[in-house]
């Protein structure tokens, strides 16, 4: 992968990460780590970070693209092939960056392929102020893929621009445009089959709903595989809540005898804060109560189950996606799904009380 230093010379001509950091008062490594969406520097840094460097001229890179070609149907002039910048997106969300457990293979994958491509790389978390193109010059960016939840705001914004667009693992009602996901449904559906073949009868579902689309379609996935095994389950509200400290209060305040036999998690975090408070209860994980996860993210802790999800292919196929809809503005947008591959874990399951 190109280093930093290169990739701001290609991408803004003669301005330098020192000239930004001189200009922002500021060093060089908060310039690399603003521009890269790393974190260890202030919301505040950042933007203030990104605001000089587009008046430097950073971002302003005028379009390469032959002009006796005839411009797209959006009126966007269409740049040679794998020429221009690509814009990757990450939420202004502490635990959605490129260094999380989840996030991080994502946009390894997604990196890896635009280099492949030898497209120029720029990597942004969301800004504060929903006029990001104000800094941004929109004829400069070829592309940008969104990783996790955006803004409904800066989504449209993009989508006005009449800019490629893919998200990844995240969809927005008000707009339309190509979106990447793990098979959330089937994969849930599927280790609710698994866990009833294996004789679980009492389950519950533990995520925030609230939260992200595909801990909705999980909990979707949940409910298909129950009605599939005809299992009849009164769910517990406060394990579907926003916050883990209410969720890990509700088992915490349930009776011992309505305690089940599983509880399918969103995710292997909320697996691991629904084993501590069943613990915290004295209750044994998992011969009293087993917990599932889903993404394999937390191999060290007892979860009975989970989905291991192609994280770095979730990014190489956003890259592709990308790279096809810029060829094909007009076509259908498009809803990729990547198969998660079951994990059961046998050793937890022998030591289910009988």
């Amino acid at each position: 992968m190109e280093n930093q230093e290169n990739r701001v010379s290609k991408m803004g001509k003669r301005v330098t990460m020192q000239q930004i950091a001189d200009a922002a008062g500021v060093s060089k490594f908060a310039v690399s780590r603003a521009l890269t969406g790393k974190p260890g520097v202030s919301e505040y840094t950042r933007d203030m970070i990104v605001r000089t460097a587009g008046q430097l001229g950073y971002f302003k890179i005028e379009p390469k693209y032959n002009a006796m070609e005839p411009q797209a149907s959006s009126g966007i002039k269409r740049g040679k092939k794998n020429e221009g910048t690509v814009l990757i997106l990450f939420p202004n969300i502490r635990s959605q960056n490129c260094s999380s457990l989840y996030w991080g293979p994502v946009f390894e994958g997604i990196s890896a392929r635009l280099n492949e491509k030898g497209m120029d790389i720029l990597t942004l978390t969301e800004p504060s102020s929903d006029h990001m193109f104000s800094v941004l010059n929109p004829d400069a960016i070829r592309g940008v893929i969104t990783v996790g939840t955006i803004s409904t705001s800066v989504l449209l914004e993009i989508y006005r621009l009449r800019i490629p667009l893919v998200m990844v693992d995240h969809e927005d009602s008000a707009i339309h445009t190509d979106t990447v996901f793990t098979d959330n449904v089937k994969g849930t559906k599927e280790l609710v089959l698994m866990l009833a073949a294996k004789g679980y009868k009492r389950f519950q579902f533990a995520g925030q709903l609230p939260d992200a689309v595909s801990f909705r379609e999980r909990w979707l996935g949940y409910r298909m595989g129950l009605e599939e095994m005809q299992i009849q389950v009164n769910q517990h509200a406060g394990l579907l809540v926003e916050e883990y400290e209410e969720m890990q209060q509700s088992i915490r305040d349930m009776k011992l005898e309505d305690i089940p036999e599983v509880i399918v998690c969103a995710n292997d975090h909320t697996a691991v804060m629904i084993i501590e408070a069943l613990r915290s209860r004295e209750v044994m994980v998992p011969e009293q109560c087993a917990v599932t996860g889903f993404d394999n993210t937390r191999i060290d802790d007892p979860i009975l189950a989970t989905a291991h999800i192609h994280k770095e292919h979730l990014g190489e196929r956003a890259v592709d996606q990308l790279i096809w809809r810029m060829d094909h503005r007009e076509a259908p947008y498009e809803r990729k799904l990547i198969n998660a591959e079951l994990i059961m874990r046998d050793e937890y399951h022998s030591l289910r009380a009988t």
